[in-house]
């Protein structure tokens, strides 16, 4: 067994080394707000209110929430970010989050974009990972469709030739610069066929490491099913296998539809179901990391911590390059920073895009920090904590 140190997250002094004072108290301020789920839904309603009505509050939501949560307006915006996080050892995953393209024109456009970050990722280091979501260049409703096994019209059948093609591009060039690509998950409803599409790019990319990683939401009650059977496919085909873990996105909306069309929820009845799913998968990863290499996208501490006694147990180094740990910017900066300052890989997902069109993502944001319980008053605990240790 490895001989290694237990991380702490209570290191306020690391988890916040890389903001300045005036930084430090605007995060007290946006996390004070969110704290609040009403005055939180209230401001995140005004704002995009005030950006559908033209009104001239972009200046303010940039210097504040965009600025706390996102990179910037475009990748070399967002270089500052990158180069900021890189002193600490912390990696940077590009993410395009505008959302809401709904023409072949507006797919090709987000395509293009996110070839644009390989660009970032092959001339910086700094940048391990690029990451995409399909329906960033897929149609949902042709998804659905396809996930339904409902017959495709002409236009449909053109249209999700299209989409392969634009996957394909952009896990080529992932191989062709060797910056390994994740791909996002959605809703269950259409999940099926961006699976089968993953497994493809995998047989085909996957030969000499994972450069192709699906994502697996852990809240499904099938997550662990799809694991095995994600593995069991690699092994067959003799290829690596990448998986982000994260717990998941979508647990409201997937279970009113459910409710509201009379099938079971797919998802695990108790967060401490979910949780118990994600270390368990975790856990198959290491005990499999011959062809495994797993992202832990997760800002649940316990699960963090224990991976790395996952690690140790297998006598992994923390800078073994089969195992990272990912948290969005903003969020959770006590388990990045101090998992960076023990030698493990650590990521952050920077967000960016023009300011109205991250709206969306910003919103998400919001809701997440108040919907799970205690996120946005730990955040807050842990400002105010480091507030108090600078003032000495």
């Amino acid at each position: 067994m490895t001989e290694q140190a237990p991380v702490h997250f209570d290191d306020t002094e690391v988890a916040f080394s890389y903001k300045s004072d005036w930084d430090l108290r605007k995060a007290n301020l946006i996390f004070t707000i969110v704290n609040h789920p009403s005055v939180s839904q209230v401001a995140t309603a005004l704002a995009k209110k005030a950006l559908d009505w033209g009104l001239p509050v972009k200046g303010l939501i940039r210097s504040t929430v965009f600025q706390h949560f996102c990179g910037g307006e475009t990748v070399e915006e967002s270089e500052k970010t990158v180069d900021l996080l890189s002193k600490f050892h912390v990696g940077t995953i590009l993410d395009y989050s505008v959302e809401g393209a709904h023409t072949e024109a507006g797919f090709d456009t987000t395509t293009d974009e996110i070839l644009h970050t390989f660009e970032e990722a092959k001339k910086n280091k700094s940048v391990p990972f690029c990451v995409f979501k399909t329906t960033g260049i897929a149609s949902a409703e042709l998804l659905t469709k396809l996930q339904a096994q409902q017959t495709l019209t002409a236009t449909e059948v053109a249209a999700w030739q299209r989409v392969q093609e634009r996957v394909d591009r952009i896990c080529a060039k992932a191989q062709a610069y060797q910056v390994p690509v994740l791909i996002d998950a959605e809703e269950t409803w259409l999940q099926d066929p961006i699976d089968g599409l993953v497994r493809q790019m995998m047989k085909k990319y996957n030969h000499e490491r994972a450069i192709v990683f699906t994502t697996l939401q852990m809240y499904r009650a099938d997550a662990l099913a799809r694991l095995r059977n994600d593995f069991h496919y690699a092994a067959m085909d003799n290829y690596f296998y990448g998986v982000k873990m994260v717990r998941g996105a979508y647990m409201e909306k997937e279970r009113e539809r459910a409710a509201a069309l009379g099938y079971p929820s797919p998802i695990h009845p108790t967060k401490e179901a979910t949780d118990d799913c994600f270390n368990k998968g975790l856990a198959f990863c290491i005990d499999n990391k011959q062809r495994i290499t797993v992202m832990c996208g997760s800002h649940n501490e316990y699960s963090n911590q224990f991976l790395t006694v996952l690690m140790a147990k297998h006598s992994m180094k923390a800078s073994d390059p089969r195992v990272w740990f990912a948290q969005l910017l903003g969020m959770s900066d006590n388990i990045s920073f101090n998992l960076a300052k023990s030698g493990f890989n650590v990521a952050k997902y920077v967000p960016y895009g023009p300011v109205a069109s991250v709206m969306p993502y910003l919103i998400r944001r919001a809701k997440e920090n108040t919907s799970v319980e205690g996120q946005s008053s730990r955040e807050l605990t842990l400002i105010r904590k480091e507030l108090r240790r600078r003032k000495g």
